[in-house]
């Protein structure tokens, strides 16, 4: 009986989309707004956007790359991006990670002349094992990673060459890696709604035994009071 939610389980992680693929129009400003992308993702986990920028006179788009802590940590930025740009970082937090653009207007072009103008975005995020891209890795080992940080499964460059099946192998071993990493975190969230469940319904056990015993002594209270109330009045002995 727990092996089928168990296979369910494992079958919708193994079907799950690790990657997304958007395409969108940024209007220029002069104080633009953010037009953000989120994704979610685990700690440690290897986050590579790919964004296409199309051509566009008069204006420039910045991306900016962050979380969504609190602190709000920006892992990467960067301005006057164009044609396509690969960005590599890896997340530190557990939570979404967000892909921020802003296409600024340039200060001499009229409003007018900007409402005809935008320009086009196309973006890729892969997140995990599908972000590992092992061919990839070992064309930019010599000049290094391109405007991204390294990739913590780098290591795998410093190998000489791998063959298709081993490179299939490492691949198929990071989605099995994602799918322990996920199963674990799922157990741990499983604990702490448990123990959150626990703790609940111990302090509501005791907040009704506590109104119980209030209603009890309040009732106590009012027999001893009406009874001394109709001794005052001579109404009984």
């Amino acid at each position: 009986m727990t092996r089928r939610p168990t296979l369910s389980l494992l079958l919708l992680l193994l079907l799950a989309p690790f990657s997304l693929a958007i395409k969108f129009v940024l209007p220029p400003s002069r104080f633009p707004p953010e037009k953000c992308i989120w994704n979610a993702a685990h700690t440690h986990a290897l986050v590579i956007v790919t964004a296409n920028v199309g051509p566009g006179v008069s204006q420039r788009v910045d991306v900016e790359i962050i979380d969504s802590t609190p602190q709000r940590n920006v892992y990467l930025s960067k301005r006057d991006i164009n044609g396509e740009t690969r960005l590599a970082v890896t997340a530190h937090a557990e939570g979404e990670v967000g892909v921020c653009f802003k296409n600024w207007l340039a200060p001499d072009v009229k409003y007018a002349v900007a409402q005809n103008m935008s320009r086009t975005v196309d973006l890729d995020v892969d997140i995990g094992a599908d972000a590992v891209d092992y061919k990839y890795v070992l064309q930019v080992v010599s000049s290094g990673f391109p405007q991204a940080d390294t990739p913590p499964d780098s290591a795998i460059a410093n190998q000489e060459s791998l063959s298709g099946l081993e490179t299939e192998m490492r691949k198929l071993e990071g989605v099995v890696k994602e799918i322990v990493d996920e199963l674990e975190y799922l157990r741990q969230r499983e604990e702490r709604f448990s123990t959150t469940n626990l703790s609940t319904n111990q302090r509501v056990q005791k907040f009704a035994w506590f109104t119980l015993a209030a209603l009890i002594a309040s009732g106590v209270w009012q027999i001893f009071h009406l009874r001394a109330f109709f001794k005052r009045k001579y109404l009984i002995d």
